[in-house]
């Protein structure tokens, strides 16, 4: 199986091809960036594709993070997967930035906790907690940082994600430290294309995973009043 993977949630523009039958993927690339996703990442793939000496006729599936993350990220990501589905006939499915986060981890050492946080700003953060053998132990959520300690510090669990620092810094003093703290900007885009492989569920397209309403809202006292 042939897998096209692509991540716009976050810090990083992203694209990978990855063909099961080898070790790694045949090609990838990732390219640090906060804004300008839409831009890069139509180009990007193209790149990937050219070095992975295939065709989107041969792509058998393609993956997409679908959040939480940034909300004009998300889309980019997403309408492009979307849109190559649509095109090819090929299924799309989408997979949660935070499990994304953690695959790597728990692939290494699935006996030790992770948890996989994104910084949401104003005190609060994206989590959600894994357990051995990857069993979800706190399904992803939006919550303070104070209840995401609550929920995090037992167990000298592994951190990651662009919350891991933050999380790190307020830690109980009476608890065992994080085993590792690793504040990775954006998730492993390999991990993704792997996560794409393994994913059950491809009837319905990927749709965004907010887990907040947006920033921006309607002003409703600008509305005309109708007639």
């Amino acid at each position: 199986m042939r897998i096209l993977a692509i991540d716009t949630a976050l810090e990083a523009c992203s694209a990978a091809v990855l063909d099961t039958e080898h070790s790694g993927a045949a090609a990838h690339e990732s390219l640090p960036m906060v804004r300008g996703h839409a831009e890069a990442l139509i180009p990007l793939i193209a790149r990937v594709m050219d070095r992975a000496r295939t065709t989107f006729a041969e792509i058998d599936r393609i993956a997409v993070t679908t959040g939480p993350g940034s909300f004009t990220g998300l889309r980019v990501g997403i309408a492009a997967a979307r849109g190559i589905a649509l095109a090819t006939g090929k299924p799309a499915v989408g997979l949660s930035t935070l499990a994304a986060y953690a695959a790597p981890l728990i692939a290494a050492d699935d006996s030790l906790p992770v948890v996989a946080v994104i910084d949401a700003r104003h005190d609060h953060v994206y989590m959600q907690a894994f357990g051995p053998g990857g069993r979800t132990l706190v399904t992803a959520r939006l919550v303070p940082l104070r209840e995401a300690l609550r929920f995090a510090a037992t167990g000298a669990p592994r951190l990651i994600g662009t919350g891991a620092l933050l999380l790190a810094a307020a830690w109980p003093p009476a608890e065992r430290v994080p085993n590792l703290v690793n504040p990775l900007p954006a998730p492993d885009i390999e991990w993704v294309a792997r996560l794409g492989a393994a994913a059950t569920d491809t009837g319905s397209p990927p749709k965004p995973l907010y887990l907040r309403a947006p920033d921006a809202q309607p002003q409703n006292a600008a509305q005309l009043a109708r007639r």
